[in-house]
């Protein structure tokens, strides 16, 4: 959904998040609307149900839920909001059964993700047995984090990209990118979700965000390496249009025993 009114840059996200929602209900607690926007909400939400209740100029805000259909229906300062879907034809609840319906959103990282961010990648490593890190084998500060969206951001060939879950950060894919001229045309990328994630097409609509804003700064090839035996992450790449280049034999060390690497690319038209 276009936005059609100029809302401020860090509401946005979260005007694409209603847009994509089809339940007649949404609840949202202060901090899940906080990762959907990748940034803090403004001292007045905090302090103010009648905040959430504007509807009127000079207010903006509002139209992040608004105009997908949603008016505030309760306020729980610090807790949370409750979002009704209103049927513009009688100004009552749309009475679907659609309560459950996961809501997805695809977005770049913003420094305010850094804290989440920091504690996805914790849980996705410990989680897997196919990643570069093993469980509890590094610490991400969140202000290591924060410095790595903000160079990342800066330098125009490098992101992060984020699955945003029901209001939860649920998996991430980097694109690293690269400053030579002759390797500009091409990125790397990692992949991380979480198993309670897993099946609901998340990396398959993060890797559509990949390559979209890939071809935006002129990236025309992207690579990936994954072990051999992670039957999964090869299907989705194979299934994406990747294509297998060849092996690094023995390149990783899980559990004190080898394991080779599978590298596989892909041209973006």
């Amino acid at each position: 959904m276009p936005v059609t009114i100029l809302l401020e840059k860090k509401y946005i996200p979260l005007a694409n998040y209603f847009s994509g929602a089809t339940n007649s209900s949404i609840k949202l607690t202060f901090s899940e609307i906080e990762q959907i926007m990748g940034q803090n909400l403004p001292n007045a939400a905090y302090l103010n149900k009648s905040w959430w209740k504007k509807v009127k100029a000079p207010a903006k805000h509002f139209h992040a839920w608004v105009d997908a259909g949603y008016f505030v229906t309760t306020v729980e300062p610090d807790r949370f909001v409750v979002f009704e879907r209103i049927d513009s034809t009688n100004g009552t609840g749309t009475g679907t059964d659609e309560e459950d319906q996961d809501i997805l959103l695809i977005r770049t990282a913003e420094h305010g993700d850094a804290r989440s961010l920091a504690a996805l990648q914790k849980t996705v490593e410990s989680e897997s047995d196919y990643m570069l890190y093993a469980k509890d084998e590094r610490t991400q500060s969140t202000q290591k984090v924060r410095k790595q969206i903000i160079e990342w951001k800066q330098s125009g060939h490098s992101t992060i990209i984020l699955a945003i879950l029901n209001g939860q950060h649920v998996g991430f894919l980097m694109i690293i990118g690269n400053d030579a001229k002759r390797a500009a045309h091409r990125a790397t990328i990692e992949l991380g979700l979480q198993k309670g994630a897993q099946g609901k097409g998340i990396a398959k609509a993060l890797l559509k965000k990949a390559e979209e804003w890939s071809k935006e700064k002129g990236i025309s090839r992207l690579e990936v390496s994954i072990v051999e035996e992670n039957e999964a992450a090869r299907n989705l790449y194979e299934k994406a249009g990747f294509k297998s280049e060849g092996i690094r034999e023995k390149s990783m060390m899980i559990d004190d025993k080898p394991h080779n690497e599978l590298y596989l690319a892909k041209f973006l038209d």
